[in-house]
């Protein structure tokens, strides 16, 4: 019990209570929880920056900078929740492994169909901002991975896919997006129509889309497997082939075409697996796939 609340005490140390982990907190060695997060010493935590304001609205995000003193790979990651909720805090226990392997993470919060409906909840801004930014962070901008979980997955493709002309971010400059490193797709929705209607039909995406009178045009334009092109970044997706929210077909479809685009990338199907909650230890192996990924294709060094 003792080790399970040290653990406790020191996720809520890192990610919720303090700007700056306690050095002292490690001085417990002989605790294996401790010397499981020791690595976050090495972090500073950047807590609810404004990157955007849209109609009154501020727009948030975390920063978790690893403080080694020379640029470092980034990852942007997206919360889940349908576009329609859950807060940018809800997955930080995700974040760990990113940490671990020595990325500085970019925690973005987004619109929620309560705010803004489709296409309001892009975050290209966040990536803007990021790249704007670089240099007081230390984001190394040649090595940016943008991930995310579900709708998170969703916007991670829309952001690191879509280009200026598909017209999905309204309120950010510049004439062309920046290209990422890489997108780590978990579960995410590739084909948005596939969901308003029919076997497939899903509430939160109705929520999301609501009443709008060109909502299937929406929908279209905001589909990642309408925007397939041989210049895209390297990508990886884990799916769960059981999963009831986000149809396995989605992935698996999305993957044929980005091989046909001859577009490095890798699909991970979990056997059985539902939307998300694989379990602890195959969480640790789906993250071992993508570390070798990013080394594959020069994200990650070590």
């Amino acid at each position: 019990m003792f080790k399970k609340n040290l653990f406790r005490a020191s996720y809520q140390a890192v990610f919720i209570g303090y700007n700056f982990l306690p050095i002292n907190i490690w001085n417990i060695l002989s605790n294996p929880a401790a010397e499981t997060l020791a690595f976050l010493s090495n972090y500073r935590i950047h807590k609810n920056i404004k990157y955007l304001t849209v109609n009154n609205y501020n727009l948030k995000l975390d920063i978790y900078q690893n403080l080694v003193p020379k640029p470092q790979p980034t990852v942007i990651f997206i919360h889940g929740g349908g576009w329609v909720e859950r807060p940018k805090e809800v997955e930080l226990f995700f974040l760990l492994p990113y940490l671990k392997m020595g990325f500085s993470v970019v925690n973005v919060g987004y619109r929620l169909a309560a705010q803004s409906l489709a296409p309001a909840a892009a975050v290209g801004c966040a990536l803007d901002w990021a790249i704007r930014n670089a240099q007081q962070y230390n984001f190394d901008v040649e090595k940016i991975v943008i991930s995310g979980f579900s709708a998170g997955g969703h916007l991670a493709m829309t952001t690191g896919m879509f280009s200026a002309a598909a017209g999905f971010d309204y309120y950010c400059s510049g004439d062309e997006k920046f290209k990422v490193a890489a997108i780590v797709n978990w579960f995410g929705i590739t084909d948005v129509k596939d969901l308003l209607e029919g076997t497939n039909v899903q509430d939160y995406a109705l929520k999301w889309m609501g009443n709008q009178s060109d909502r299937w045009k929406i929908a279209e334009r905001v589909s990642p497997i309408n925007y397939v092109h041989s210049q895209l970044p390297p990508i990886f997706t884990v799916h769960g082939d059981a999963d009831l929210i986000v149809p396995y077909n989605h992935a698996r479809r999305f993957h044929e075409l980005l091989n046909q685009a001859n577009v490095a990338n890798q699909l991970l199907t979990i056997p059985g697996g539902g939307h998300g909650e694989f379990g602890y230890s195959k969480n640790l192996d789906i993250y071992k796939n993508i570390k070798s990924f990013l080394k594959k294709y020069g994200v990650l060094n070590n």
